[in-house]
């Protein structure tokens, strides 16, 4: 039966598919393909770990048979009997085996699938009891999980072809290619992100999210159809359903009818005849009606991005977002050489072009690690994060300071600091920064000259914007978090997000006002938040006076195109009054 699932369009386009489930766990959960060969090590992973809980489960019965009723009461002996069953249940087994044979999941993903098909089923039994025992599942499963956890994965996934699975509606789909699949999930972590960046997803849709949660960012980065906060997707949506997801609607239609996939299949060419259009731009020049040249930067997450930003077009990245450099490595933070290595791909990867990399930005919806820290409080977004995190291990921020000055000697090399609100932390920044090249000189190692900047995303930063221009030589408005800060809405919280607002009057007004303060002391600003991106944005960020937008690469030929088209003469008095309007967006909408 057809049924649609509304939630926030992030990532335009359309994608047709089938659903591929990637299960929540309580235990951290690795996702990624394997090769075929691998195929038998990961059977025996599982089968490894599954004969350990069961040999744990023998250990247990037996202690409990020499206790009395009082230490070891019946139910427990029969519970121990149940889960001994359940391990050995032939569907979990072949199923397990299915997944990672035919699929190509990793044992891990293969467990929380079969898991998830097991689950369905007893949700679906009639006997009450029986219904019960899909409790009893999850928690031999996550004994599973657990006996498995700390084994070596890989942190990039080989994109791979998977065997393919006809049906009638494949008639409608070009018989040369594989199914494209479609990702679904409760939650994606930053991490989860990077492993699925390079495989074969079409396109992806969770649960829950914001339009700027980080998840949603890096499906942009993906150019991939993307739909987040579809409440419940991963509980109505089943393995290998038909999903078709309407990037532009914020709709996913699940098991669509031959019409409806063909409608689509439609929309999806026309599209790709647009994208294709677009790339005619890609040697023009990004320069106004009126003469005025606009830079264009590309935003990446690690240093093979750099590639595809020049591919792109842009002159130059205006954000490297270098803490997915430690994401996802159980505490086991990069060492310097490690960073410099990266560092230098991503400047060789410029070929020439400069490259401004933040510090580590960890904390809110960007945990080192998936798993629950036992300290996290209640709004990690107010917490210790970003310079904040930096600055209270400054061991850790040193080593980074040094790689990245050391990498400047490779090219050219912007540092950009995120989050900074306090003179104070202005001054001990800096003073870290000299202290590293203080290092680096004591080593004898070179580095280059390298510019400073900050990001304004706090409101009080904006407020104080002339102090930031004392010590910084250029700034860069991180809107994504400016917003969430001035309006007090969590940007990755479905529930909240109809309030989160580019175009609020305050969220405007400190923009326009750090562009006209920079622009008055002839010092550099750059938009590297989402709405540098939004092409319904364009035309008011250059009528404030913007000349540099930084974003993903898939969105540069776009903003190339409004760029083309306007005039920045006719544009200034018109944004002045779009500001200063008490509900810019209907303005916005008329003109």
């Amino acid at each position: 039966m057809t049924f649609a699932i509304h939630g926030l369009a992030v990532a335009r386009g359309i994608a047709i598919g089938r659903a591929v489930l990637v299960a929540s766990s309580r235990v951290d959960v690795a996702h990624y393909f394997i090769a075929p060969e691998q195929v038998d090590v990961e059977i025996g992973r599982v089968r490894q770990a599954r004969n350990a809980v069961i040999d744990e489960i023998r250990r247990l019965q037996r202690t409990i048979a020499h206790m009395g009723p009082k230490e070891a009461p019946h139910e427990l002996a029969a519970l121990l009997d149940v889960h001994l069953m359940l391990l050995q249940d032939e569907e979990l087994i072949l199923g397990v085996k299915h997944w990672i044979a035919d699929r190509l999941y990793n044992a891990e993903w293969a467990l929380t699938t079969q898991l998830e098909v097991i689950a369905r089923q007893f949700d679906e039994m009639e006997d009450e009891y029986l219904r019960e025992r899909k409790a009893d599942m999850e928690q031999i499963a996550e004994k599973v999980l657990a006996a498995m956890k700390g084994l070596p994965s890989p942190l990039v996934v080989p994109p791979v072809r998977l065997p393919r699975r006809p049906s009638q509606q494949d008639l409608l789909l070009d018989d040369t290619l594989d199914v494209p699949l479609i990702l679904v999930a409760h939650d994606l972590s930053p991490s989860d992100m990077l492993q699925f960046k390079q495989s074969v997803f079409a396109g992806f849709v969770t649960d829950v999210g914001g339009k700027t949660s980080h998840t949603a960012i890096v499906a942009r980065s993906m150019d991939i159809p993307a739909v987040v906060g579809a409440r419940l997707s991963s509980h109505l949506i089943r393995q290998d359903d038909w999903v078709v997801i309407d990037g532009d609607a914020g709709v996913v239609i699940v098991d669509p009818s031959a019409i409806i996939l063909a409608e689509y299949g439609f929309k999806q060419r026309q599209g790709e005849i647009e994208r294709g259009r677009l790339t005619r731009l890609l040697r023009t020049p990004a320069v106004t009606l009126d003469g005025q040249k606009i830079e264009l930067l590309a935003n990446i997450e690690m240093p093979e991005d750099a590639a595809a930003a020049v591919n792109a077009g842009a002159v130059g990245v205006g954000l490297f977002r270098s803490e997915f450099l430690f994401m996802g490595r159980h505490g086991k933070l990069p060492d310097e050489q490690e960073q410099y290595l990266a560092y230098r791909r991503a400047i060789e990867g410029m070929q020439g072009l400069p490259v401004t990399i933040r510090t580590v930005d960890i904390g809110a919806d960007k945990p080192l690690d998936k798993a629950p820290r036992e300290d996290a409080y209640l709004n990690p977004a107010l917490g210790l994060r970003a310079i904040r995190w930096s600055l209270a291990d400054p061991d850790m921020f040193l080593t980074q300071l040094r790689a990245i000055l050391r990498a400047s000697a490779s090219g050219r090399v912007n540092l950009l600091v995120p989050m900074l609100a306090h003179a104070s932390e202005i001054r001990q920044t800096l003073s870290l920064l000299d202290h590293a090249r203080a290092q680096l000189d004591n080593r004898g190692v070179p580095y280059g000259d390298i510019r400073v900047g900050a990001m304004i995303e706090i409101p009080a930063a904006a407020l104080i914007v002339k102090t930031f221009l004392k010590y910084f030589d250029f700034l860069s408005i991180g809107t994504n978090d400016l917003i969430q800060y001035t309006l007090a809405i969590d940007r990755a919280d479905e529930s909240v997000a109809h309030l989160y607002d580019p175009l609020h009057p305050a969220v405007l007004r400190l923009v326009a006002e750090t562009i006209a303060e920079c622009k008055r002391q002839g010092k550099d600003v750059c938009v590297c938040g989402e709405m540098a991106g939004d092409t319904s944005l364009t035309r008011l960020l250059l009528g404030l006076g913007l000349r540099s937008f930084s974003m993903h690469p898939a969105q540069i030929l776009a903003v190339k195109q409004e760029v083309l088209r306007s005039d920045t003469n006719r544009l200034r008095d018109w944004a002045a009054q779009v500001i200063s309007d008490e509900d810019p967006a209907i303005r916005l909408t008329m003109a």
